[in-house]
């Protein structure tokens, strides 16, 4: 029996794959667990569109990526914070901090979209990595 895999098996195959598997095995495991749907001309065609619309999407999403790492790659940034001893931030410069100042500074940006290696949690200039693509510098 063909099936069209709806997430990726160990030993039998990935994400989308279109498999030939026994009867058996599609009819009391796959299809039962909603892990595959029987291959036939419509979900083939539905599966083959819905392929299609989330490419369409990841190709949309990185050219807006791009895009917000253009506008950002010429800013330079500094964020005050209250510091201790040695350098150390009380609390630490969050993804909320480094929106709200690009957001001071023109360029708008959601701040799940900008991604922190490790928190920042001393005074000190930093390069932060935003939006999956380029590198920024941060300075506090």
């Amino acid at each position: 029996m063909k099936v069209i895999l709806q997430e990726t098996l160990e030993g039998v195959g990935h994400l989308g794959d279109l498999i030939n598997v026994a009867d058996g095995f599609a009819r009391n495991y796959l299809l039962p667990r909603r892990k595959a749907v029987e291959a036939d001309g419509r979900s083939i065609k539905a599966f083959e569109h819905a392929k299609r619309v989330a490419a369409d999407k990841a190709k949309k999403e990185t050219l807006e990526i791009e895009s917000y790492a253009k506008k950002v790659s010429a800013v330079e940034l500094t964020i005050e914070m209250q510091a201790g001893k040695d350098d150390k931030l009380f609390g630490s410069v969050t993804t909320k901090d480094i929106a709200e100042g690009l957001a001071a500074q023109g360029v708008t940006v959601d701040r799940r979209k900008i991604q922190l290696a490790q928190p920042i949690k001393e005074l000190g200039a930093r390069a932060g990595r935003a939006f999956s693509l380029g590198y920024r510098r941060w300075r506090r």
